[in-house]
């Protein structure tokens, strides 16, 4: 998110003709930068990059939220859709989904997997592949995706749910294996690598990462922002970049569309996490 963001923040300095600062704030599933950005003065200097998990997904799991996602944010633009991808170490033997799930069948929580935090997408989508499978398989949560691909290429993890583009170079090279990725595509850095829904598994909800305001910003500030950013993501050296963290060519939904995806992720996930039994106090 990290790389989208300073993407992204680079040439609204220019559109803008003003300082864009990308200001990093990880830690609880992304609760507390969407919290800090929930809070702050409605005025357009303050905007939040999100994952889909954090505006989707953590009220429809976590016990006590400290905002409102659908009520105390206002969408601004979907900055790239895509799947996440399910890795492994090589050590494992695995080299397809079906070798995971043959393995943790035949060996009851033998197989800790990781994600990027709990209540992550891959946290939940790993839940439900455990429920469909019938599998015992230990959650261990990281702080963010680089922490976890950094074990995993220690072997102190041998697989997790991961974003799409943080183990790449490391697949490239063989020092880790993609079984699989979720979402309706594969992605263009790993055209070989297959989805899960073509692997037997369908499921092909799209992860992504979405710039947000807090609620209460005028609407033209919020339709001049989407106008803006959306004319970026066009720009050939966004879309190549794009390509480069396996990420597809973004589209460019209006303020209501992007809108309306939320919501409707927001029921899509609360239906997963109630067949997954999820909820974090």
């Amino acid at each position: 998110m990290d790389i989208f963001a300073r993407l992204i923040s680079a040439h609204l300095n220019d559109a803008l003709r003003q300082p864009v600062v990308v200001d990093n704030r990880p830690g609880a599933n992304s609760l507390i930068g969407t919290d800090m950005v929930a809070k702050s003065a409605a005025d357009g200097y303050t905007l939040l990059m999100s994952p889909s998990s954090a505006i989707a997904i953590n009220p429809v799991i976590q016990a006590k939220m400290p905002y409102d996602a659908l009520k105390d944010l206002a969408p601004i633009a979907q900055v790239g859709a895509a799947g996440i991808l399910l890795v492994a170490h090589p050590s494992t033997g695995f080299r397809h989904f079906a070798d995971l799930v043959n393995y943790a069948k035949a060996n009851p929580d033998k197989l800790p997997y990781g994600s990027w935090g709990n209540g992550s997408t891959g946290h939940l989508v790993m839940e439900g592949i455990k429920a469909h499978y019938g599998l015992k398989m230990q959650h261990i949560p990281f702080k963010g995706s680089a922490q976890l691909v950094t074990d995993l290429l220690s072997k102190n993890m041998l697989v997790g749910f991961t974003d799409i583009a943080s183990p790449v170079p490391h697949i490239r090279s063989g020092k880790l294996v993609a079984l699989g990725c979720t979402g309706t595509a594969r992605g263009p850095a790993l055209p070989e690598v297959p989805t899960l829904s073509e692997q037997g598994y369908r499921f092909s909800k799209d992860g992504w990462y979405g710039v947000f305001a807090p609620a209460g910003t005028p609407a033209s500030i919020v339709q001049r922002l989407n106008m803006e950013i959306n004319r970026i993501l066009m720009t050939d050296d966004v879309v190549q970049k794009f390509a480069q963290q396996n990420m597809p060519k973004p589209s460019t939904p209006t303020v209501s569309q992007f809108a309306a995806v939320v919501r409707e992720d927001v029921s899509t996930w609360q239906g997963l996490a109630k067949v997954a039994n999820l909820r974090i106090e």
